[in-house]
């Protein structure tokens, strides 16, 4: 099992110049609810059945279990997922000593820019690039499962 420790922030200004890698992403989910999320998402020429345990109160730490998965299973399994799917192009953006994913939202989301940034810890320190906006980390509106509605 892995921890995950991230921080969201809106996007206000141009990166794509930074970036290093980008991905198409298809993003959708197979079980939602407080204590768990169950997504599947195919990523280039990759697919991940990911499990992610609630965010408990006060922290940014969740659980969090991926697996590999054929594309051809998860082209299949997309039938079967709840109602909504995410679109959007994932950049790789070295800032630091870190690595911004920043998503570019497509489709319904159209115009929505989140970075996120990965920590080994709650309280470790990090750059932040000039076009960094607002933190929306904690902010359900922001969460991906979200986004799907």
């Amino acid at each position: 099992m892995n921890k995950e420790i991230e921080r969201k922030f809106l996007v206000r200004g141009e990166f794509m110049h930074q970036a290093k890698e980008k991905t198409s992403i298809l993003q959708t989910y197979l079980s939602v609810d407080k204590e768990k999320t169950i997504r599947l998402r195919i990523a280039g020429d990759h697919a991940f059945l990911t499990v992610k345990s609630g965010i408990k109160e006060n922290s940014l730490i969740r659980d969090e279990w991926e697996f590999p998965i054929p594309v051809s299973d998860a082209m299949e399994l997309v039938n079967i997922c709840l109602p909504g799917k995410i679109m959007k192009t994932r950049y790789l953006v070295p800032y630091g000593n870190h690595i911004y994913e920043v998503d570019v939202f497509h489709d319904k989301n159209e115009g929505l820019i989140i970075a996120e940034i990965e920590l080994s810890s709650e309280n470790e320190q990090f750059e932040k690039p000039e076009w960094l906006g607002e933190e929306v980390t904690g902010k359900p509106e922001y969460y991906n499962v979200n986004l799907i509605k």
